[in-house]
């Protein structure tokens, strides 16, 4: 309330400045400047002082004493006069300063001290002077302006009472007022929060009535979401039993494909068309070949196809069976046409026996044992030029070879042929992980990765601890741990090679530049690596395999480089495949080296080697399909480096196979074999041609080694 007390009396004088605007004297024009850096009381304040006009009523008020001074006066008037007019001349000069005679206000404190000296002396001069007539009107004066004064202060004093009091009167008024404006507003603010409150209890009581809602309506929600998960599940257990049983049931008709392909592959294998070559020149088991390997590919087809989509249907098992039935009539059928042409022989062969000794007993026996001349000069110019089995020298470092590795295998005889004692067994089970395992994580993703896993294998066979499986391996945990870690990492290289290289030509070189490097490292590992693919496939001696007396031939397919299980031999396109990758594998090995070597001394089993092979390859009989096939393999991977190592004696050596080898090899090939001698004489066409060797799909570049 303080500051309204403060700017009633201005507001109230700023409304009586108004009104006197507004009045008739409000009208006059003033000097605009009066009040400018003034009080407007201080005109009331300060001392009085005579106007400037003083000075000219007292000029006029001499000149008439003096007028009626002259007759009586004592002195002259040229006496007088100066005086007279040099003191109305001070006064005036006096007044339009500002100064009285009779004002006893000092003068102005700029000037000096002489000139105020000489003021008071001027002024006492001047009472001197001054008749009594100039006092009495200077008395006036003062007099008229002190009542004046008084008179103004007085109504200044009530003027400022009534202002005093108009104020009191407002302020009293303003407070009443504002005491009325804060009551009405204290009881608008109580309505408004009764007002508030009451809507609160309302919009809360409203709000438990939509959350009991809510909650009700979230129970029975709840409730049809319990009974709906409850039957979800309930249907879910029972699609996964009907999953279940329709696996079970999927996987046993899958079963039952693969036992009725394994018996029409054994049924198959006892169709033999080559059969007219050996007792019965004249039946041909070719249809019934044909028929059943049509019967194989069928099923095999229906198997893979039902693999892709998942499990065989009803109608597959059916369709299998039908094939199965049908190879049974198959090989009944051939069984019974060679049982009729098996008689028809024996009784032909008894009637040439009764027809031989006939001929004995007439002729003798000269004239039946001379062989004829063409056959023997035939069989001269067949053999002329190529021999039949290997070098001696060959065969010698075959056998070397096969005795080292037998050595191997009784060296680790103990550890492997344990059976008891359960720490050797898992010692054997790490150890033989530690070696096979980094084997098969060789690929051509990266050289980063193939160094890795030639570093694990190096680590192992230097007799470090690695980690396999979790476990911390190393081939000092047994005596004869090293051993056996030579002996199945050269079987793991190899059988690499009949599995990742014959599906994957481009993986030989990865696998292969790890086995030669590890070669070099570990020379033992290399000699064993040969003993197995050696043995695995006679080819890349290359030796030829002969039967001999007492071997059976079972024994004898094995040593030709056939897998046999349960008296069954596979078929001739997989073991192609598996001979074709082996050779592959050898020939990638022959020619790539271990980039990180330390070493880096020559290659452990070089070029050389590939040449020496290729040589003796072309000296001895072809086989039929089997020559044509590796030769080309051998040709695809190596032939590249053959040719800038050996140039114009490499293409020699092709001229050599175009010309003269292929025709011996079609000389032995039947038509449904003539697809490997055919990519064989396209192949060396081509290179040919070109003067040039195309670079092996797969081998690594440079830039390999940096990713």
């Amino acid at each position: 309330m303080e500051p309204l007390v403060t700017m009633e009396p201005r507001q109230l004088r700023w409304d009586t400045l108004a009104a006197l605007r507004a009045s008739s004297k409000g009208r006059l024009r003033y000097c605009p400047h009066w009040l400018q850096d003034e009080d407007i009381l201080e005109g009331c304040l300060t001392p009085l002082e005579l106007s400037p006009y003083s000075g000219w009523v007292l000029d006029r008020v001499t000149a008439q004493s003096d007028q009626e001074m002259a007759p009586s006066g004592s002195s002259t008037p040229e006496e007088s006069t100066p005086v007279t007019k040099r003191s109305s001349l001070e006064i005036t000069s006096a007044g339009k300063q500002g100064l009285s005679p009779l004002s006893s206000t000092a003068p102005s404190e700029t000037k000096g001290n002489d000139d105020r000296s000489l003021l008071e002396t001027d002024q006492e001069f001047y009472r001197a002077v001054l008749p009594s007539k100039v006092t009495e009107v200077e008395g006036c004066i003062q007099m008229y302006e002190e009542m004046h004064r008084l008179k103004g202060k007085e109504g200044l004093r009530q003027r400022q009472e009534q202002q005093e009091q108009m104020v009191r009167a407002v302020y009293d008024l303003a407070s009443e007022q504002l005491k009325r404006f804060d009551e009405l507003k204290e009881l608008k603010q109580h309505q408004e929060f009764q007002d508030l409150q009451e809507i609160m209890e309302k919009s809360s009581k409203e709000a438990q009535g939509q959350q009991e809602k809510l909650k009700e309506e979230h129970r029975h929600r709840a409730k049809v979401l319990n009974l709906k998960l409850r039957e979800a599940e309930q249907q879910r257990q029972r699609q996964e039993e009907l999953e279940r049983q329709r696996k079970e049931e999927g996987q046993e008709r899958l079963r039952r494909l693969y036992s009725i392909q394994e018996e029409v592959l054994q049924l198959n294998q006892q169709i033999d068309p080559n059969y007219k070559h050996k007792d019965l020149p004249r039946i041909d088991l070719s249809a019934y070949s044909n028929r059943g390997n049509q019967i194989c590919g069928l099923v095999s087809g229906l198997i893979r196809t039902t693999s892709e989509k998942g499990f065989p249907t009803q109608a597959d098992v059916a369709n299998t069976e039908r094939a199965l039935q049908e190879m049974r009539g198959l090989i009944s059928s051939m069984q019974q046409e060679i049982a009729a042409a098996v008689e028809e022989k024996r009784r032909r062969d008894e009637e040439e026996a009764k027809q031989k000794q006939k001929e004995l007993l007439n002729k003798g026996q000269m004239n039946a044992q001379t062989p004829a001349p063409a056959q023997q000069a035939g069989g001269k110019q067949q053999k002329e030029g190529l021999q039949v089995k290997a070098e001696e020298s060959t065969m010698q470092w075959y056998q070397q070879l096969q005795d080292a590795a037998e050595q191997c295998v009784a060296a680790f005889s103990e550890l492997n042929n344990c059976k008891d004692n359960s720490e050797v067994k898992k010692i054997k089970t790490d150890l033989q992980k530690a070696a096979t395992i980094p084997v098969s994580q060789i690929s051509r993703i990266a050289g980063s990765q193939l160094r890795e896993v030639f570093d694990k294998i190096n680590n192992l066979l230097s007799g470090k601890t690695v980690q396999t499986g979790g476990r911390s391996v190393s081939v000092t945990q047994h005596p004869q741990g090293l051993d056996f870690v030579y002996y199945k990492l050269a079987g793991k290289f190899v059988s690499q090679g009949e599995e990742e290289v014959s599906s994957h030509r481009d993986a030989a070189f990865p696998i292969a530049v790890v086995a030669s490097g590890i070669w070099e490292m570990h020379p033992r590992v290399g000699d064993l690596f040969l003993a197995h693919l050696h043995k695995k496939c006679p080819y890349a001696v290359p030796f030829y395999p002969a039967l001999k007396e007492g071997t059976s031939m079972e024994e004898y397919q094995k040593m030709l480089g056939y897998q046999v299980n349960d008296s069954k031999v596979e078929e001739q396109d997989r073991f192609l495949k598996r001979m074709s990758g082996l050779i592959c594998l050898y020939a990638a090995i022959i020619q790539v080296q271990w980039p990180h070597g330390n070493k880096q001394g020559p290659h452990p089993h070089g070029l050389y080697h590939g040449w020496r092979w290729l040589a003796q390859m072309l000296n001895m009989e072809p086989l039929a399909d089997v020559t044509a096939t590796l030769l080309y393999d051998f040709l695809e991977v190596c032939g590249n480096a053959l040719m800038q190592q050996y140039q114009v004696q490499f293409w020699k050596i092709m001229l050599l196979i175009r010309d003269d080898y292929c025709p011996r090899i079609e000389a032995i090939t039947s038509s449904r074999e003539m697809g490997s001698l055919t990519r064989l004489r396209q192949f060396l066409e081509e290179c040919l041609q070109k003067k040039e060797v195309p670079l092996p799909k797969g081998a690594l570049q440079s830039s390999f080694w940096r990713s």
